[in-house]
């Protein structure tokens, strides 16, 4: 029935009803701005609640990368083509559509992620993934799909070379192992659909556009380009540049050099951690992490996690807000690290606009882990001044999405490494002074015997 009726009310273009026959379990759509990718999406996801084969309670999702963003795109078009479903009803205040049977399709937006944990879906569309963190879907989404053989469409417009253009690329030509070969799974399927191919925008439309926008703007919005630039990038294309010249490759650790952290604490955000080592004036970033919803104790505890081990720790670079008390407990959370065993060196007050120039030199000398750096690369990459949309101009101000707590502990890490660098002087390594004379605090390990120093 729902098909029947939403078929008929939908009305979808040749491109789109061929693709509905082609679908895997896993989808990757990149399509051209006005192709119809969220419409085509939403009845997708009425279609498949009006099915009779479904597991009991069935639950779909619609993850825009802002939950106002969900609202303002896809609520409509939810309301319109599942109205024609006769008993459907609908929550405004959850942005939730209830189907005859016990289907629901509900609208979410992935700046808040983690109230997705603990549910599960038999479907889900990730639209203009792109803007989302990585994190969404392989720590989030995909386990929710897991015990009900859900399904997913992620569809979106290029933003350069990030998240969607790995797994785009992967669902094409198949997802790169650890060996570095590459494993095409049946369950995947990459479809793109270029202005110039499709034929929905009339060739005059297309020409009047080029001639509006600048040739990369062009050529991401309506030829699916994930080599053109974003517009107001920090740093896309100094990291361009380094890949081009080898300095993103495999980047081992060095048990000779101590290592340094730079942090960016989350209160409901995530924190993120970039780790790195100095060898003769060039940084070495061997690796990052980033988790949300935890307490300062384990971000601490992850520096002797696994493959962290044995590392030698130098200097642990914070912003200077650290340094106030909390109102909840009246303890700043420069003490609470502290008590923690962790020694942090806190940062001089700085303007974002200075840090970003020392981010931008740090840049150009670093060597990046390709594999352990991958998630903070790809943060680094998009990272981007606001667009400002009532003067269509970008914004003197860096854009707060996901990308700002990676950039921002990159950031404190240059600026507390910058001015050593610049003067080619070696950093003092105050950690193992301090152990030389045997006021470093230590700490057991496991049971085992073995101490180390932080």
């Amino acid at each position: 029935m729902a098909e029947i009726l939403i078929r008929g009310a939908f009305d979808p273009r040749p491109l789109q009803d061929k693709l509905h026959d082609m679908l895997a379990r896993f989808n990757v759509l990149v399509a051209h701005r006005r192709f119809g990718k969220t419409v085509y999406c939403v009845n997708e996801l009425i279609e498949s609640a009006g099915k009779d084969d479904l597991p009991p309670e069935p639950r779909f999702a619609y993850i825009a990368p802002f939950y106002n963003q969900a609202k303002d795109i896809a609520w409509s078009y939810l309301k319109h083509f599942g109205g024609m479903v006769p008993g459907v009803e609908f929550n405004e205040s959850e942005l939730r559509a209830d189907f005859p049977g016990g289907s629901r399709i509900r609208l979410y937006g992935a700046d808040n992620a983690d109230r997705l944990r603990g549910l599960y879906f038999d479907g889900v569309i990730l639209d203009e993934y792109a803007q989302m963190n990585p994190r969404v879907w392989s720590e989030i989404i995909r386990p929710a799909l897991a015990d009900r053989g859900g399904w997913a469409i992620f569809i979106g417009t290029p933003m350069g070379r990030n998240a969607f253009a790995d797994i785009y690329d992967g669902a094409v030509n198949g997802f790169q192992l650890p060996d570095g070969t590459r494993k095409k799974e049946p369950d995947w399927r990459g479809f793109m659909f270029k202005a110039s191919e499709t034929g929905i925008i009339p060739p005059a439309e297309l020409q009047a556009a080029a001639r509006a926008m600048t040739p990369d703007q062009y050529a991401q919005e309506f030829e699916c380009s994930f080599d053109a630039a974003i517009p107001g990038t920090y740093y896309a294309s100094l990291l361009a540049s380094a890949e081009q010249m080898g300095r993103i490759k495999p980047v081992p650790w060095e048990p000779g050099l101590p290592v340094y952290t730079a942090w960016d604490l989350g209160v409901n955000d995530p924190t993120a951690i970039w780790f790195c080592q100095l060898a003769y004036g060039e940084p070495r970033l061997i690796d990052y992490y980033e988790e949300a919803g935890r307490g300062l104790d384990y971000h601490v505890s992850q520096l002797r996690a696994g493959h962290r081990n044995e590392w030698v720790y130098a200097q642990h670079f914070f912003p200077h807000d650290i340094k106030p008390k909390e109102m909840s407990d009246g303890i700043s959370r420069l003490d609470k690290l502290k008590a923690f065993g962790l020694h942090p060196t806190v940062l001089p007050a700085s303007s974002v606009d200075d840090g970003i120039s020392q981010a931008r030199y740090i840049i150009r000398k670093s060597w990046f882990d390709t594999t352990r750096c991958g998630n903070g690369l790809k943060a680094l990459r998009q990272y981007r001044s606001e667009w400002d949309e009532k003067r269509q101009v970008l914004k003197p101000v860096p854009l707060h999405d996901w990308t700002s707590h990676c950039a921002d502990a990159f950031r404190y890490l240059a600026v507390g490494l910058g001015r050593h660098l610049i003067d080619r002087k070696p950093l003092g390594d105050p950690m193992l002074s301090e152990l030389n004379r045997g006021s470093m605090p230590r700490f057991a390990k496991g049971g085992g015997g073995k101490r180390y120093g932080w």
